[in-house]
Formats: C-alpha cells, sequence, structure tokens
C-alpha cells in the first residue's frame, strides 16, 4: 500500500497495559512449553534479540540521536532515550568498570512487572524480563556494538531495584570489501 505524498506516518501505540499482559501470558506459556528456567530464559533472550535487531531502525529515525562517540554516551542513550521511548520510564546509569565498558542501568520501577508480585518458589531461577536483555543486545549487534547484557538485580528476586549490566566486549570493525 502506498501513502499519499506528504502524509505522515502514523504510530499506532497499544496500550501499555495490553502490552504488559501478554507479555505475562507469553512468558506463562514458555514457563508451560519448558521445564527448565534456563531454556525460558534462552528463550526469552532470543526473541528479545530478534526484537532489538528489527527495532533499531525504528529507533533511530523516530529518535534522530547522533552517533555516540564513547560506550558512556551509548548507555546513557539508552536508558534517557530508548527506555524512555519504548517503556515510559528512565533508568539511572552507572559506570562499574575502570575500563568504561561496564554499565549498570538500575531501573526503580520496572513496567513489564506491573501485574506480577513475585516469581513462584519453583521458578526462582527464572529471569522474567530477559527479553530485555535480547532487545539490547540485539539492537546494539545492529550498530556494530558487540555487548554481553545480563540481569544483575531483580526486584521479582528479592532485591531492592532492578538491575540490567550491560558490558561492551568490542567495537566490531566495519570491513571494506574490494571488488575484484
Amino acid at each position: 500500500m502506498s501513502r499519499p505524498p506528504g502524509r505522515k506516518q502514523e504510530y499506532h501505540k497499544i496500550s501499555r497495559e495490553l502490552f504488559v499482559l501478554t507479555y505475562g501470558a507469553l512468558v506463562a506459556q514458555l514457563c508451560k512449553d519448558y521445564e527448565k528456567d534456563e531454556d525460558v530464559n534462552t528463550c526469552l533472550d532470543r526473541m528479545g534479540y530478534g526484537i532489538g535487531v528489527r527495532l533499531i531502525d525504528d529507533f533511530l529515525a523516530r529518535s534522530s540521536v547522533k552517533k555516540c562517540r564513547s560506550y558512556s554516551e551509548t548507555a546513557d542513550v539508552i536508558a534517557q532515550v530508548a527506555f524512555k521511548m519504548y517503556l515510559g520510564v528512565t533508568p539511572s546509569v552507572s559506570c562499574s568498570s575502570a575500563a568504561g565498558n561496564e554499565f549498570s542501568l538500575i531501573l526503580d520501577k520496572n513496567p513489564l512487572v506491573d501485574f506480577v508480585e513475585e516469581l513462584p518458589a519453583e521458578r526462582a531461577s527464572l529471569c522474567y524480563c530477559n527479553l530485555l536483555c535480547g532487545v539490547i543486545r540485539g539492537a546494539l549487534e545492529m550498530v556494530h556494538l558487540a555487548a554481553e547484557v545480563t540481569f544483575l538485580q531483580d526486584r521479582l528476586k528479592g532485591d531492592a531495584v532492578t538491575e540490567i549490566g550491560i558490558t561492551f566486549l568490542r567495537k566490531a570493525e566495519d570491513r571494506k570489501h574490494k571488488r575484484n
């Protein structure tokens, strides 16, 4: 379908509550499908990675952010722009390494767990919001930044805050290909 010239593309937003409930249903179904929490965590990470790979185009088009010059600037953009844009929250950022390649995103409020009080005892190693780690990792990879993204603390597991750790592994090298 084509749009008439001069007409802006409309972005349809779904209710945050609907999204959170749908996400909860997805996690519940994965828990039924997989016996081990590690398998559920892996599946959520894989799904998030696929979302992140596709979401980065939307993010770059809608946010008009410039190219980040450092890992700390990248972490700030993730927290202050991306999280605010897609989840409506702004985590605080702290650098946890002298090398300047490890950061923590600290969420005082995680919107994905609005309707979840606690994890069942038999699901103690479930990383309920592991989708977020995959999204961040996938989006970063698409802008040539390899990263390891993991949950360090989780309110659902009794911690005071939700903390996502990002470790930038290396800057992917742009390769120039010569034609033969």
